[in-house]
């Protein structure tokens, strides 16, 4: 009788720690699905599926590809995601970075042809995250754009993808995006970017920096901090408006921590070159992807389009790129900029009226 109550109380004890554990695997699961990212990453709107006419004639591989979408430029990512549609027949994914003020606007636009059937979700980006990690001028705070780095926190974006790519709002796709997805990654590199010596078209000059195509034209290498790296200060930089990032070397490496961390020394420190051209959204990645990164095709990143209002490449050179990039501060929706024929083939009028081509105006003013 004795062994019998052992039996029972043995038998109640382990039935008491299958039901606590239940609670806290339910209230795990509960926890997972109700409570915010801690980053204010937010899916706010996804279509599932395509219909099943799209489906049947798009292969099986599916891209996720992350883009942000400012309002004030929400023409050029419409653009992009168009030209990136268009020329794959793979089952491609849009990752739209936003903040919220533009979710609306940007759930009409897409619901327009030809981008109706387009698989997408949006996603709410929190400012706030970038507290204490962004020196913000109060006389240019309207200068800031937060959605710059979105790329910083892809995990967060994309949870459950192996491979995406970032593309910048700026781009023009002209051949299938599966060959960029493709791009072969090196045994422990996150990332495969362009690099800034690919080609002698690459290099900008950049008054009062030289050449904007190494370190040192992003770095302040007066710097102890920067100096104790020994990162050589004539090593090539790398353009991150277009890259492949693997997902799951990018989380075993916390490159997000990494960024974040030298994001806020900067702020403490000024790490970054005074010189400055470039978006202070590549110093740290060249930082953190120092002589750590594989490269991707050249031509999946012809770039400095938006450098000049001046056409820098020939008419047949523009045909056969891959991807076109107008980095630069002429942008091919502006007043004036190169090849806007080219960017103007995939632009998308918006329905709202509230996104105007400067440069259609001007002419059609000019014209009079």
């Amino acid at each position: 009788s004795v062994n019998i109550s052992i039996l029972i109380v043995a038998v109640v004890i382990f039935l008491l720690v299958i039901h606590h554990n239940f609670l806290s695997l339910s209230d795990f699961l509960r926890r997972e699905l109700s409570d915010p990212s801690p980053l204010g990453l937010q899916p706010i709107d996804f279509i599932p599926a395509a219909p099943q006419r799209l489906t049947d004639e798009r292969s099986d591989k599916e891209i996720s590809v992350v883009i942000a979408a400012s309002d004030e430029r929400l023409g050029g990512a419409i653009a992009a995601m168009n030209s990136i549609y268009q020329h794959t027949r793979s089952n491609v994914v849009f990752h739209i970075v936003t903040l919220n003020d533009t979710v609306d606007h940007l759930r009409m636009w897409l619901g327009s042809t030809p981008l109706k059937n387009m698989r997408y979700r949006i996603l709410d980006f929190d400012p706030r995250v970038l507290e204490g990690k962004v020196q913000v001028d109060p006389q240019k705070a309207d200068t800031f754009k937060p959605l710059t780095f979105a790329r910083f926190y892809l995990p967060n974006l994309v949870p459950h993808a192996e491979k995406v790519i970032y593309v910048d709002d700026d781009v023009i796709v002209q051949d299938d995006i599966l060959e960029l997805y493709n791009t072969p990654l090196k045994p422990g590199h996150a990332a495969a970017f362009s690099d800034d010596c690919d080609s002698t078209s690459s290099k900008v000059a950049v008054r009062g920096a030289g050449n904007q195509y190494n370190y040192i034209g992003f770095l302040d290498y007066k710097k102890e901090t920067i100096r104790k790296l020994a990162m050589k200060a004539n090593t090539c930089s790398f353009n991150p408006g277009v890259f492949v990032a693997n997902l799951t070397e990018w989380k075993l490496q916390n490159i997000t921590k990494q960024l974040e961390k030298w994001m806020a020394l900067n702020v403490v420190e000024e790490l970054y070159s005074k010189t400055l051209a470039g978006s202070i959204t590549t110093p740290p990645l060249l930082i953190v992807f120092y002589k750590q990164h594989s490269s991707i095709d050249p031509m999946w990143n012809v770039r400095h389009l938006g450098s000049s209002a001046g056409k820098r490449y020939s008419q047949q050179f523009v045909q056969a790129a891959k991807l076109l990039h107008w980095n630069g501060h002429f942008k091919p929706w502006g007043r004036t900029a190169s090849y806007a024929e080219v960017w103007e083939k995939w632009y998308v009028p918006d329905p709202t009226g509230k996104f105007n081509l400067i440069r259609r105006h001007s002419e059609a003013y000019e014209a009079k």
